[in-house]
């Protein structure tokens, strides 16, 4: 009899791997068993939230030689938990199986054998800011994007039905807004050359990019030239633009319709996600926690996503902490209000478009008269160029204040000294009479300084009159602090906004 052969009907090495199995199956089932008891521990510590986001999409692998190994669906994933609560998972499953000394945290995707494990790293302060992706665009030594190969007609027809298929997903492109047709200033260029940088490389070291500024001021004019630039430019990569509403509304029907994972499978599998007016889903809990595991998919892939929204990351309400530290990881960009030049710049590109002669008188009045958005620029332009091609007059200054009469009257709604007191008042949470006292501390002179300022740009008011709003005091002391604020704005970024946020708010 071969001795090698057992009474079970297999040889040795045969039961050998029969033992091997059954020990790893009931390993495994150990490990489950005591991971239960050890999430209901670490969920009591860390709160429901907290659990919720990082902890409950672990996975346990099993246990080997001391260690366990748990999985996670995503490097990002990985990364915070192995940093935030590796040690902590470890003490915890310690205290309740003393055999184990390591965990290990690795990512389980199709791809995850490329991934090598990540041993658990050494106690760290609680949930500090997560590390951030992007250095300065100043800072960046990319390579200079190599020209895309020339798709064939067939390539070309596969790419126009598959861009069509997601134009009905989400929005469509505008063809206006182009790189070619963007008039670029000091207020956009930063962000301008950042929405090139995604839009002419395969891929950049920032993702999330993050564009923000006020109403009007070419957000959606910069997404869609983004979008235009990557099909005409590569063809295969696939592009999805929509609004932050359409991407709740697809979410609602989805869950309506019992049908998430078609939902995930679309929104997941995108070259590049762009997202428009963020701010649409503050309080809308769902929407974000959908939004947020979108994100981290897509960013694992190496997929870039660009977003948009009124106000920087941090100063979105309504939006969880988590999002909005992954929203501004990346490159986050800011378009500030236009200046005269710019105003006038775009303009003259809108009349060359339209090929119509618009006398500089003209365009010089609009750019000085209508400053709030540039949406309001071009809409004055098209109804005086409209009133003239209708009624067969030639464009002049008298004919432009006289059709735009419901518009000028608007933009010179008077702002007085006193509103101004009041909003910076309460933007520096001082009080109103501080604005005319005779106090000198830094703490009530910066908002007089920044009050008197605002004064000198949003009324006729000569500077003695706007001295003697603010107690009776000299006209040098008004030219002062006009010097002193714009002397701030050049040297600190955070004090140019706070006072570019009162001037929009006071003229809005």
């Amino acid at each position: 009899m071969n001795p090698d052969f057992r009474k079970d009907g297999t040889n040795g090495a045969e039961g050998a791997e029969a033992v091997g199995r059954t020990a790893g199956i009931r390993g495994s089932a150990m490990a489950k068993s005591e991971w239960d008891r050890v999430k209901t521990r670490l969920r009591d510590e860390v709160g429901d939230s907290a659990y919720r986001s990082w902890l409950r999409p672990i996975t346990v692998h099993g246990i080997s030689d001391g260690a366990v190994r748990l999985a996670l669906p995503t490097r990002f994933l990985r990364d915070w938990v192995s940093t935030h609560y590796g040690e902590r998972i470890r003490a915890v499953w310690g205290a309740e199986n003393p055999a184990i000394r390591n965990v290990e945290i690795v990512v389980e995707t199709a791809r995850a054998a490329a991934v090598p494990s990540q041993p658990v790293a050494p106690a760290v302060e609680a949930d500090p800011e997560p590390p951030s992706e992007a250095p300065a665009l100043v800072a960046q030594t990319v390579a200079a994007a190599q020209p895309a190969p020339v798709p064939t007609a067939a390539q070309m027809a596969e790419s126009g039905a598959a861009n069509a298929e997601l134009d009905e997903l989400g929005a469509l492109l505008d063809p206006r807004f182009t790189f070619k047709n963007l008039v670029v200033g000091k207020p956009n260029e930063f962000a301008w050359a950042a929405a090139r940088r995604v839009a002419e490389a395969d891929s950049v070291s920032f993702n999330p990019l993050f564009l923000y500024g006020g109403v009007g001021l070419g957000k959606t004019h910069l997404m869609h030239a983004i979008a235009h630039h990557i099909r005409e430019r590569n063809p295969h990569r696939s592009v999805l633009y929509l609004s932050a509403e359409k991407f709740m509304y697809r979410f609602i029907r989805a869950l309506r319709h019992q049908d998430t994972m078609s939902f995930k499978e679309q929104f997941r599998s995108v070259d590049v996600l762009m997202i428009d007016d963020v701010q649409f889903i503050a309080g809308k809990d769902t929407t974000q926690e959908e939004f947020f595991h979108t994100f981290n998919a897509l960013v694992d892939q190496g997929r870039q996503i660009v977003i948009s929204a009124d106000k920087s990351p941090s100063d979105l309400e309504g939006i969880e902490e988590r999002l909005r530290s992954r929203m501004a990881c990346g490159l986050v960009a800011d378009i500030h209000a236009t200046t005269y030049e710019l105003r006038l710049g775009i303009l003259q590109s809108k009349a060359e478009q339209m090929g119509v002669l618009v006398p500089q008188k003209v365009m010089e009045f609009l750019a000085h008269k209508i400053c709030s958005n540039v949406r309001e620029l071009e809409g004055a332009l098209n109804r005086v160029v409209a009133h003239s091609q209708l009624v067969g007059r030639a464009i002049t200054l008298e004919s432009t204040q006289e059709v735009l009469h419901d518009l000028l009257r608007a933009s010179d709604r008077r702002i007085t000294i006193e509103e101004i007191q009041k909003k910076v008042a309460e933007h520096f949470n001082i009080k109103l009479a501080e604005m005319s006292s005779a106090r000198r501390s830094r703490q009530v002179a910066r908002p007089r300084q920044v009050a008197m300022y605002l004064a000198k740009q949003l009324t006729s008011r000569s500077l003695p009159e706007i001295g003697r709003k603010f107690g009776g005091r000299d006209h040098t002391t008004v030219m002062h602090a006009v010097k002193k604020v714009e002397e701030l704005k050049e040297a600190d970024h955070s004090f140019a906004e706070d006072v570019e946020l009162l001037r929009r708010m006071l003229q809005g």
